[in-house]
């Protein structure tokens, strides 16, 4: 009697609770549609140095740059299997809406408003910045409250143009602002001096000042007057391809922490008895099939594009930039991944 009871109370739990029981990884619409056309389409800056930019050959580089081609590496075998489709500080949300790319790749800032009204959801944290202003040497400020009365060029619909309005305000000074959607022509605009400062996020002031012809008359002023976590976008709803994507950015943050390089990956796995780094690479666990993959995903990245430390120097550093808050977790820094197993 007691051991039909135990049995039917199992069976009850089995229907009443579905949740508890292991489920198999389904592809989900996005990577299936990836699979099938072969290419990963990413939307990106159309012109941001450090970020996403292409060269003079055409070849996109770049930090979101590199993220894109991670995912098609652990998706569809090979990194170079991308689209990259410029867009705007205006347009960026709605071609990831409209199916038109299948991930937003675009220095763009988590807000509680995008992560809930625009039908798409940030994967995680790939750049920690704050926005600040540029000015030319020659006009002697040293901060950010010296500005009052400024004419101040400033991209539409951007985070940067609300916390503008925002700091001005909380100051009790004011500003006249010259708008102007693309970035290369609101550099122009400030090199041409139709404004006293240029305002963004500090990684595009370094980038700016780095492409300026006067470099060493642009000062960028010490305040930083936000905080902007950029981050890559997917569509809301497709939790697989979501989860593909997250875990791609938490695996390159943890294959920096445990060492594992695009230079060792092979060797690391071939060798390393570390528990941690087996998992990274593949030799153990089995979070590939968690998420629709084999377990190679990882090391497939890695190999293309580096962990994120290879990632960081070899775009941001050129513009100067230290680690800082981009620096891991055991360095004093803001980079932290779950573990990966």
């Amino acid at each position: 009697m007691k051991t039909r009871w135990i049995k039917g109370l199992a069976a009850a739990a089995a229907v009443a609770f579905p949740a508890m029981l292991p489920l198999s990884a389904s592809a989900g619409p996005t990577l299936d549609a990836v699979k099938s056309r072969g290419t990963l389409r990413c939307a990106v800056n159309s012109g941001l140095q450090g970020f996403s930019a292409p060269d003079a050959q055409g070849r996109w580089t770049g930090l979101d740059v590199d993220f894109c081609r991670a995912v098609a590496a652990a998706v569809l075998n090979d990194p170079n299997k991308v689209q990259f489709v410029p867009t705007t500080t205006q347009n960026r949300f709605t071609v990831l809406q409209s199916g038109e790319v299948d991930i937003l790749s675009r220095n763009t800032t988590w807000t509680s408003s995008r992560d809930s009204t625009l039908g798409s959801v940030f994967a995680g944290t790939w750049f920690y910045d704050g926005q600040g202003f540029m000015v030319k040497k020659s006009a002697n400020v040293k901060n950010a409250s010296q500005l009052n009365g400024a004419t101040i060029c400033v991209q539409p619909g951007t985070t940067t143009e609300l916390n503008l309005s925002d700091y001005f305000r909380s100051k009790r000074m004011t500003f006249k602002p010259v708008v102007i959607s693309d970035l290369a022509q609101i550099q122009q605009a400030f090199f041409a001096g139709r404004c006293d400062v240029f305002t963004t996020d500090i990684s595009g002031l370094a980038a700016t000042r780095l492409a300026a012809p006067n470099k060493d008359d642009l000062v960028i002023l010490p305040d930083a007057i936000s905080k902007e976590p950029l981050g890559p976008m997917v569509r809301r709803g497709d939790w697989e391809f979501f989860t593909i994507v997250k875990w791609t950015l938490f695996g390159l943050i943890e294959a920096e922490e445990y060492g594992v390089t695009s230079a060792n990956v092979d060797k690391l796995k071939a060798e390393s008895k570390d528990p941690q780094v087996q998992r990274i690479v593949g030799v153990s666990g089995d979070v590939g099939k968690g998420l629709g993959l084999d377990n190679d995903w990882l090391v497939r990245a890695i190999k293309a594009v580096g962990n994120y430390g290879e990632i960081y120097q070899r775009n941001i550093g050129p513009l100067g930039l230290e680690r800082g808050q981009n620096a891991l977790w055991k360095d004093g820094g803001l980079m932290y991944a779950p573990p990966l197993r």
